[in-house]
C-alpha cells in the first residue's frame, strides 16, 4: 500500500525568530524584576526563560524530525523528537508554575511596594513581543502537537503579561500592592490548565495507547464483515507521532490461501483502515490453522 499521504510541513524559521526576541524579552524582564521587586513581572520572566527553553527544544525537535531519516540504526528516525519536546514543555510549564504558586503565596502574606512603571512597561514589551510570535506560530500549531505547545508557551506568556500590565496599572494608581501576589497565583493556575492536556496528550503517545478518537473494536467489527477472514487477534494501535497511527493484527483465514490471495486481503483491508479510522501504517500477519494464542488484546 502507498504510503504518500500528506502531513502538513512546519516552517522552523518563525520558530528561530521568536527564540531570538524572547531572549531579548527574558533578558530585559528578569533585570526590570529585580529593580522593581515585583514577583508577578519576575514570573512572566521565568516563564519567558521557560518558553526560550521550550522553543529551542521544539526547533531542535522539528528539525531532527525534518533532516534526520531513517537507517539501520533509526528505523524511524527522529520522528518522535517533537513528542518528546512537547512533553518535556508541557512537564516544565507545570512545574514552574507550581513553584511560582509557592513563591506567591509566601509574598501575599508579606506584600512590598513596587516599582510600578517598571512593571507596567515591561508588560507591555511582554505582550507586543509574544503577540508577534504567537501570531507567526499559530498557522503551524494547528497541525502539530510541539508547534502546538510552542505556540500555547507564548500565548500563554502574552496573557500573563496583560495580566502583570493590569497588576502595574492598579499598584501605580491605587497602591494596590497586594495584587502582584494574587496576579501570579492567578498566572500559576492558567500555566498548569492549559499544560495539561498537551502533558497527557504526549505522555499517551510514548506510552503508546491507542488514539482516544479510535474505537478499537470498531476495528474488529469491520474487518471481520470480509467473508475469507474467520479471526483478528493479537492487535496493537499506536501513534508514532500526532500524525501517525500504525496498526498491527494476527489475521486467521478460513481456509489455506495462496500468498496473492493475502495480498489482496491486505489490500482491502488497508484501504478500510485508511478510510474508516485514518490509519496509513499497517503490519498484518496471516494464520490459518495455527495453534496460539486468539484473544483480540494478548496478555503478556
Amino acid at each position: 500500500m502507498s504510503h504518500n499521504h500528506h502531513h502538513p510541513t512546519v516552517s522552523g524559521k518563525n520558530l528561530l525568530f521568536t527564540i531570538l526576541l524572547n531572549i531579548g524579552i527574558t533578558v530585559a524582564q528578569l533585570i526590570g524584576s529585580f529593580i522593581s521587586g515585583s514577583l508577578a513581572l519576575l514570573s512572566d520572566a521565568v516563564h519567558n526563560l521557560s518558553d526560550v527553553l521550550a522553543l529551542i527544544i521544539s526547533y531542535a525537535a522539528n528539525w531532527l524530525s525534518r533532516k534526520r531519516k531513517q537507517n539501520l540504526g533509526q528505523t524511524f528516525g527522529y520522528k518522535r523528537a517533537e513528542i518528546i519536546a512537547a512533553f518535556f514543555n508541557a512537564a516544565t510549564l507545570i512545574v514552574i508554575a507550581i513553584f511560582l504558586a509557592i513563591e506567591a503565596i509566601k509574598r501575599f502574606n508579606t506584600p512590598i511596594e513596587i516599582s510600578s512603571n517598571i512593571v507596567i512597561w515591561l508588560a507591555i514589551i511582554g505582550i507586543a513581543g509574544n503577540g508577534f510570535s504567537v501570531l507567526l506560530l499559530k498557522k503551524d500549531a494547528s497541525h502539530n502537537l510541539n508547534m502546538r505547545s510552542a505556540y500555547l508557551h507564548l500565548l500563554s506568556d502574552m496573557l500573563t503579561s496583560v495580566a502583570v500590565l493590569i497588576g502595574g496599572l492598579l499598584m501605580k494608581y491605587y497602591q494596590i500592592f497586594w495584587v502582584d501576589a494574587v496576579l501570579t497565583i492567578i498566572i500559576s493556575v492558567y500555566l498548569i490548565y492549559i499544560s495539561w492536556k498537551i502533558f497527557i496528550d504526549s505522555l499517551k503517545i510514548l506510552m503508546l495507547f491507542a488514539p482516544d478518537h479510535i474505537i478499537i473494536k470498531d476495528i474488529e467489527s469491520e474487518i471481520l464483515k470480509l467473508s475469507n477472514i474467520r479471526n483478528i487477534h493479537h492487535v496493537h494501535v499506536w501513534q508514532l507521532n500526532d500524525h501517525t497511527i500504525h496498526f498491527e493484527a494476527h489475521i486467521e483465514f478460513n481456509k489455506d490461501v495462496k500468498l496473492s490471495e493475502f495480498d489482496r486481503s491486505c489490500e482491502i483491508i488497508e484501504q478500510l483502515l485508511a478510510e474508516n479510522f485514518g490509519i496509513f501504517h499497517s503490519n498484518l500477519q496471516p494464520e490459518y490453522d495455527r495453534d496460539d494464542n486468539k484473544e483480540f488484546i494478548i496478555q503478556d
